[in-house]
């Protein structure tokens, strides 16, 4: 038995097709199959239910591949303990985001990061929140960011930064022609666009409809903040979008307005969270530092 072995078991796992975990393991199909075999064959006990359209871990099979991420995540703090001591300023650093804050947060930070880190190699991950938290327990993240509250004793919270919410309304919106700043209270009644389940941001504005006194919208839930935006264009409804979504070099569509909202204005609080026994934490915390400074007026520091 070898971690590479154990390597193309997980990516199977992970894939649950032949030909996608080997292109994920950059081994060919048959390479990846043969090697899984051998494993079976020296452990004496099938991993994988062959014959199937599916690919099905079998009961053993499931319990090995759990002890696999962790010999595999162990394995690479090893790597990085020695990376760490050879330049604790270097290597690789895999970074998870969810998909509502990645793409408008790294054109802001990435610049920063190669600058003032040029030696780490910087893999970034998107993904949903709990995925996000599995794959940092797993030791496949490094690091990721998440909203808070994060309750998890295993994970280090480093507090970023706090980002508002805006109200985006169709150009012939009642709202849209009004002039200052909405108190939050000016939702009420209204039945706002939201995401599909599984996304933080869902979550955040279901709080905000509960104590705004605001409904979700039935009949229709977007999988993207582009789908929501581009459905307030369209007019058929209202939704919350976070000031980073909305902000260069992000454009909104035509027939957008988007609306403030004055004193507390519904936001979501951002932090930085990695394993409290990574070897890279001093690294980790070089680059939470980075992440924090956004330019003035987009994000209160946290």
């Amino acid at each position: 038995m070898n971690l590479r072995d154990l390597e193309y078991l997980v990516a199977l796992a992970d894939h649950r097709h032949f030909g996608r975990a080997a292109a994920a393991a950059y081994v060919s199909q048959p390479t990846l199959s043969t090697q899984l075999k051998k494993l079976e064959t020296e452990l004496g006990v099938d991993l994988v239910e062959r014959g199937t359209r599916q690919v099905l871990l079998t009961g053993a099979g499931e319990r090995v591949v759990e002890r696999a991420r962790s010999i595999l995540g162990q394995a690479q703090d090893i790597r990085d303990i020695a990376r760490s001591a050879r330049d604790p300023r270097a290597g690789r650093l895999r970074l998870g985001f969810f998909p509502t804050l990645g793409p408008y947060l790294l054109p802001h930070v990435v610049p920063a990061l190669r600058e003032r880190l040029p030696d780490v190699e910087l893999l970034l991950t998107e993904a949903k929140t709990g995925e996000l938290r599995e794959q940092l327990l797993a030791g496949t993240l490094d690091a990721a960011l998440i909203a808070l509250p994060v309750v998890d004793d295993a994970l280090h919270v480093r507090p970023l930064f706090r980002e508002d919410f805006l109200l985006a309304v169709p150009a012939d919106h009642e709202l849209a022609g009004e002039t200052g700043r909405l108190p939050a209270e000016r939702l009420a009644g209204e039945d706002l666009l939201l995401l599909a389940e599984g996304h933080c941001l869902r979550d955040q504005a279901l709080d905000v409809c509960q104590t705004a006194g605001a409904r979700e919208q039935s009949g229709f839930q977007a999988t993207s903040l582009e789908t929501l935006r581009h459905m307030v264009a369209a007019g058929v409804g209202t939704t919350l979008l976070p000031r980073l979504a909305v902000s260069p070099p992000s454009r909104n569509p035509d027939g957008v307005v988007l609306r403030e909202f004055v004193g507390a204005a519904p936001h979501r609080d951002i932090a930085m969270v990695w394993r409290r026994s990574s070897v890279q934490a001093p690294l980790l915390d070089e680059v939470a530092e980075v992440l924090g400074r956004l330019p003035a007026g987009l994000v209160t520091p946290l």
